[in-house]
């Protein structure tokens, strides 16, 4: 496709701006576009549409071969945008044309386009019916994301944008993340991922033809100290006497459950009547909302459902996380527990009570360890849980020193 430049007033006495002119045949007119560069007229060679060629190293000259280069820019990513159109066999229009233009050379009409497209690509994942949907908490974290951009932006003065975040920016934005947040080396990991997952979204949006962020490699992961509980700790808590305290009770009460069907808390702390088929849970999966699981019901499952006549109490996550930690306080779970944390490449250690380390999230841990020690197969617990990858699945597992002390004697009898 043939392009030029021209003088918005190529008979001015003073500088005027330079403009980029593509001819589109479909569309029977031509993309003008203004490159912010001005020239005086008598300084413009009409032949080759270019400052005129000023040899030395006067400051005239020099004006001119920062002009060109700037011109040569524009050429430069109009023929890319053409190629990479040509080669996927789709038709290339002024307004697409106009809009890369705009996000590379940064003269969106919008206060920032990065952010408008970033809610864009929310508000398609929030509302997305096809049955790909994904789960509120995945959501949650997708705009958590979001808020770390727009930190990282203010903070560092950088304005970002699709065309402009390359390796330079990426460098500084990990810098960022583990410098000024303090994220460990799990979380930038899983943040990295959520950016080149949007990424990848809008190179398929044809918002982008910047592809820097597929060389983006993401933080290694690293295996935090997580609590889990074996079956005589589990025992203790449920056994211990709440009556008095019928809050922690109901709180301690969802926790065991999660603990003895191994399910996320979103499935256990809404169990009904209508899940119970036969002797079994019978739910579906609340992250892939496809995996139908059917965990069978034990002694302990089937108490506390009959308990509150298949009518759990309702409460928040967030909630329960803040509760079940007074639960384990109140019990006597308070010896002190060591953290490691990798924070880019340093290894830091840190000392926490064994109640603050426990969450929701801990019971589904604690089930597949408790699991796990009974040399129940892999394939099985699996099948409870809804796992789909065994490394993932393994992460879980989190033996206790009193599990390694057991093992080891039992082999070295």
């Amino acid at each position: 496709m043939n392009f030029t430049f021209k003088l918005k007033y190529p008979n001015s006495k003073k500088p005027t701006l330079i403009y980029f002119r593509a001819y589109f045949v479909n569309e029977k007119k031509s993309f003008i576009y203004s490159t912010g560069e001005k020239i005086l007229p008598i300084e413009w060679n009409p032949v080759t549409h270019q400052p005129n060629d000023l040899k030395g190293r006067t400051k005239k000259a020099e004006n001119h071969r920062t002009i060109n280069k700037q011109l040569n820019r524009y050429s430069d990513y109009f023929q890319e945008i053409v190629n990479r159109y040509k080669n996927v066999g789709e038709e290339l229009t002024i307004d697409i044309v106009r809009q890369r233009f705009n996000e590379n050379f940064k003269k969106s009409n919008t206060k920032n386009d990065f952010i408008r497209i970033y809610n864009e690509f929310l508000n398609e994942k929030e509302n997305d019916f096809s049955g790909n949907s994904i789960s509120k908490s995945t959501l949650k974290r997708y705009k958590c994301n979001l808020n770390l951009l727009k930190d990282f932006q203010n903070d560092t003065k950088l304005k970002i944008s699709l065309g402009n975040f390359n390796d330079k920016i990426y460098n500084k934005f990990l810098k960022y993340c583990i410098e000024e947040k303090k994220h460990s080396a799990n979380t930038l990991h899983r943040n990295v991922g959520l950016l080149k997952t949007f990424f990848f979204w809008a190179l398929e949006k044809n918002y982008t033809y910047n592809k820097d962020f597929v060389k983006f490699k993401r933080p290694s992961t690293f295996r935090t100290d997580e609590i889990a509980l074996n079956m005589s700790q589990v025992k203790e808590v449920y056994e211990f006497d709440f009556s008095k305290n019928k809050k922690l009770e109901r709180v301690r009460d969802l926790f065991v459950l999660g603990c003895t069907t191994g399910l996320r808390f979103g499935n256990y702390s809404k169990i009904s009547r209508d899940d119970i088929h036969g002797n079994f849970i019978r739910v579906i999966d609340l992250k892939s909302k496809s995996k139908n699981l059917a965990i069978p019901l034990n002694t302990i499952s089937k108490e506390i459902l009959q308990k509150y006549d298949f009518n759990l109490p309702n409460i928040s996550n967030q909630k329960m996380n803040k509760y079940i930690k007074e639960v384990f306080k109140i019990i006597g779970f308070d010896d002190d527990i060591k953290k490691t944390m990798k924070y880019g490449d340093e290894l830091i250690e840190t000392k926490s009570l064994f109640y603050e380390r426990i969450s929701s999230h801990t019971a589904r841990r604690s089930f597949i360890t408790i699991m796990k020690n009974k040399r129940v197969p892999d394939k099985v617990i699996m099948s409870y849980t809804g796992h789909k990858s065994l490394e993932v699945f393994n992460n879980y597992y989190r033996p206790s020193e009193d599990d390694k002390v057991s093992y080891m004697n039992e082999v070295f009898k």
